[in-house]
Order: structure tokens, then C-alpha cells, then sequence
């Protein structure tokens, strides 16, 4: 799979569109193919595993339904919409459509999203408050967007938040492989013409206020952050209800001093990997030992598990230090080259763990990840 962004780079495509503005992109893909059929997204609807909805109308009210579902015969042959999240963990074709887009780091994706609609089905005029790339699939679907602006939303039903209608900037008719780049705050809504899919890689972060929620909690649970102001320089003070200009430049100081690359790494490496949807990990440890995966890995790549988020910071990479799936990993220093491998890669081959076969930390590690079901062998007699 291979994408073209209709004759920019992706460097121009970052400098003049992302989150700046919207882009029609035809034939983005050719010749793109579904990347799982509707009676298969319809199976992964029926786990309880999978977060799934489908959003349609009854009595010209928006409905919305959360899965698992056992049927859609009552649902007819029009106007209706399934939403499967996270299809990268659970279907490894979705890596391909990832890597497509991969001038934008990892940190920043959420998840693919698939789509299959009826004729009419949608879910309704709405904003979301993060970047996505719709990329069409098989079928026709129109789709509106509009401008920035002052919008007003409303709830059409406790799960579906909609925005009032809004004059479009764009109103185009994607066709296979075409793809719809959206920047957080346009609205938009789209409607399908005839049954059809659509695979949406989403970017997103969190809040300023999720995160600092977040990290108030690692630093209790870490019992971090317990140095006092010191003042040894304070003067007298005229009056004793006010902080002064200095007392308050102290405050702030203190504040900003607990938020060192460290602590900021150590806490964001942890949130940014959590997984926000259930990944495919086996119930109990596998009972791989080190000599199994060095072997197995002269016969067949290593894959990392779909949705599993592994990251590292330039500024600790050399001592070692990663983060999988919520934890921290440590290795010893000097093995960056091996953790950049780990984490940039979804594939790791025998010619790439060449010069760590006889690195027995780094294979007992490996060993404990493929036990967890982080990385794993697509083929074990």
C-alpha cells in the first residue's frame, strides 16, 4: 500500500495543511482494497472484546447502539451506520494503512476506525477534536465539510453530539482510495450513497486538563514533588494579607521546577502507551525460553502486536530507558539503537537482531515480551 498526496511531500502536506485546514485527496490509494470484508467488521462487532457502535434513525430520531451485537436484520437495508474502533488491534492489515502515514510519529495516532454504511446512513452534522484521514473504501460516500467558526452543538442523543448546519467549503463525492483530511474543529458529515466502507486513522491528545489530572495522580502514587518552597533570601514584609510579586514569582518557580524532562518522560511515556481500547494479550504468560526465540527468529519475523504502543525520548534513550503498554522498561545503557529498532519497526527479522543474539539481557526481555504477547510469532507449530 502506497500513498500519494496528489503531487506534495509530506513536508509541504504538514506545512500548509496539517491542522490548518482541510484536503481532498483523489486516489490517494490506488487500486485500494477493503482491508476486511462487512460480514467479517460485522463478526468483530458481535466481540465483546470490540468497541463497536451503529447509529441510525427511528421515528426521525437519532438512535445510537453500543455492541457487542448479535443482529442487523431489524435494521433494513438503509440508513444505518457500524462503527468498529481500534481495527489495528485487532486486524494486522490495518498496520499497513498506518505505516502510510507515518511522517506523523506514533504518539500522536489514536486508532483506525472502520465504517460500513446503507444508502443514507451516516452519523449526523458533527465536529470532532481530532485529525483524521478518511480513506474510502469500497463504495461512494458525500461528504460535507465547513469552517472554522463558532458552531453551536447540541445532543441528538446521550452518545451523539451534533452541530448545527453550517455552509460547506467542501462537498465532494469520495470514490475508492480517495481519502478526506480533516484538522480538529471543522465540521462535517457525511452521507453514503451506496453500501460502502471507510477506514479512518485518527491522531489525537489529550487535553491539557486530562493530562495534568494524570500527572497530579502519578506524582501521589509516586510520592513525588515533595520539596517545600525555601526563602532564605525573604525580607520583611509591609503588609501580611498579600503575596507579593516575588512570593508569587517563588510559587511559580517551585511549580515549574517539578516538571523536568525527566518526571514529564517518565509520566508521559507511561499515559501515552496505555492502550484505550482491550488489546489481543493471551490470559496466561506463554512458556517461550530464550533459546526458543533465537531460534524461531532465524526462521520467521517477529510481530509486534497490533495497537500495542511502545515509545521512547531522545533525552533517555541512552540510558536504556522505553515505555510499553503503560510501563516503563529499563535495559541497560548503550543498547538505543536496539530500543529505537523496537519501537519504529512492526517487524523485527534475524538480519535485524543480528547484533543482539549474544546480548543475553536484551534476549531475556525480548523473551518476556513475547511471553506477555506484546511481539509474536504469526506461525508456531
Amino acid at each position: 500500500m502506497q500513498l500519494d498526496l496528489n503531487g506534495i511531500t509530506p513536508k509541504q502536506f504538514l506545512e500548509q495543511y496539517w491542522q490548518k485546514k482541510p484536503l481532498v485527496i483523489r486516489q490517494g490509494f490506488k487500486n485500494f482494497k477493503d482491508l476486511l470484508s462487512a460480514e467479517e467488521m460485522a463478526g468483530l462487532a458481535c466481540d465483546e472484546m470490540v468497541e463497536s457502535r451503529r447509529v441510525f434513525k427511528a421515528n426521525d430520531e437519532w438512535q445510537a447502539e453500543f455492541g457487542p451485537f448479535e443482529s442487523y436484520e431489524e435494521l433494513g437495508e438503509q440508513d444505518w451506520t457500524l462503527i468498529v474502533q481500534a481495527l489495528n488491534n485487532w486486524v494486522p492489515e490495518a498496520e499497513a494503512l498506518i505505516q502510510c502515514f507515518d511522517f506523523i510519529p506514533r504518539w500522536r495516532l489514536d486508532d483506525v476506525m472502520v465504517s460500513y454504511a446503507t444508502p443514507g446512513g451516516g452519523v449526523g452534522p458533527h465536529i470532532d477534536l481530532y485529525d483524521v484521514f478518511i480513506c474510502q473504501g469500497s463504495g461512494r460516500r458525500r461528504w460535507r465539510v465547513g469552517d472554522l467558526g463558532p458552531h453551536k452543538e447540541f445532543a441528538a442523543h446521550p452518545a451523539l453530539l451534533h452541530t448545527e448546519a453550517f455552509d460547506p467549503i467542501i462537498d465532494v463525492e469520495l470514490l475508492p482510495g480517495d481519502i478526506l483530511y480533516l484538522p480538529p474543529g471543522f465540521p462535517h458529515d457525511g452521507v453514503t450513497i451506496e453500501p460502502s466502507m471507510s477506514f479512518s486513522v485518527g491522531y489525537r491528545t489529550a487535553s491539557a486538563k486530562d493530562m495534568v489530572s494524570a500527572m497530579a495522580d502519578h506524582i501521589i502514587d509516586n510520592d513525588l514533588c515533595n520539596e517545600q518552597i525555601a526563602d532564605p533570601d525573604r525580607v520583611i514584609s509591609e503588609y501580611s494579607g498579600v503575596v507579593d510579586n516575588t512570593d508569587l514569582e517563588r510559587i511559580k518557580q517551585q511549580l515549574f521546577a517539578t516538571l523536568d524532562d525527566k518526571l514529564v518522560s517518565e509520566f508521559s511515556g507511561r499515559y501515552l502507551t496505555q492502550s484505550k481500547c482491550e488489546l489481543d494479550l493471551p490470559e496466561q504468560p506463554l512458556g517461550f525460553q530464550s533459546l526458543d526465540v533465537t531460534e524461531q527468529i532465524k526462521l520467521q519475523p517477529l510481530i509486534k502486536l497490533g495497537g500495542l504502543r511502545c515509545l521512547y525520548f531522545e533525552t533517555s534513550v541512552a540510558d536504556g530507558v522505553l515505555y510499553i503498554n503503560g510501563e516503563q522498561q529499563q535495559l541497560t545503557a548503550g543498547n538505543e539503537a536496539f530500543i529505537a529498532m523496537l519501537c519504529d519497526t512492526q517487524q523485527l527479522t534475524s538480519a535485524d537482531l543480528t547484533p543482539w543474539l549474544d546480548n543475553s539481557q536484551v534476549i531475556e526481555q525480548l523473551t518476556d515480551w513475547v511471553n506477555a504477547g506484546y511481539w509474536y510469532f504469526d506461525d508456531i507449530d
